[in-house]
């Protein structure tokens, strides 16, 4: 009868030891099954899907602090394309500067109020003269905020006869504003300022 009863609790310790391990492997794969599951909705929500022509085109999304230096230069190149890129034509001049003053403060707006007052719209039409630029690179500090840049440009006067070269620098500083379709990266330009603008001595 002991014997039974000896039998008896190394099988209860047996069926004791089995549960414990039972219980620990539960815990362990449910565990992991949670953590993948978390890794997996972290995966997915990073992915985005556009549809373009017809086909799934495949976009990563990030946090804008890891894309804010590409946004203030594209900024800032997008500023100067529309303040600078002028023809001969009112319209074409209006529509140009109502972009770039969207992207900047009243120190944009002063400078052209300055430049019409001088009637530098008023020859470039009389003159049949075209204006383009083309920003080779833009300085961006990121160490205080507002956030400081430099912009290096070169101008292009373009006339019937000749095309005169300009070299162009600006500064100022950016903060940070609501995003909107007339200002997509939600920045604005603010106490900017021609530091040089000169003609391109031709050797």
């Amino acid at each position: 009868m002991f014997t039974q009863f000896r039998n008896i609790d190394t099988a209860f310790s047996h069926i004791k030891r089995f549960s414990v391990f039972l219980i620990l492997a539960c815990v362990l794969v449910s565990g992991f099954a949670i953590w993948k599951s978390f890794s997996m909705v972290r995966e997915i929500s990073g992915k985005v899907y556009i549809l373009a022509n017809g086909k799934a085109l495949e976009a990563f999304s990030a946090e804008r602090k890891d894309n804010v230096t590409v946004e203030i230069r594209d900024h800032v190149k997008m500023f100067h394309f529309y303040f600078f890129t002028l023809d001969p034509d009112e319209k074409v001049i209006a529509r140009n500067i109502g972009a770039a003053l969207n992207l900047a403060d009243e120190s944009a707006k002063k400078s052209y109020d300055n430049l019409k007052e001088q009637g530098y719209y008023t020859n470039l039409i009389s003159a049949n003269i075209s204006q383009e630029i083309v920003v080779d690179s833009v300085q961006v500090s990121l160490d205080e905020y507002p956030y400081r840049f430099k912009c290096f440009a070169t101008q292009a006067l373009v006339r019937s006869t000749s095309t005169v070269s300009r070299k162009l620098v600006t500064q100022g500083f950016l903060r940070n504003v609501s995003r909107s379709d007339n200002n997509p990266h939600g920045f604005l330009i603010q106490r900017w300022e021609t530091v040089l603008n000169e003609d391109v001595l031709k050797p």
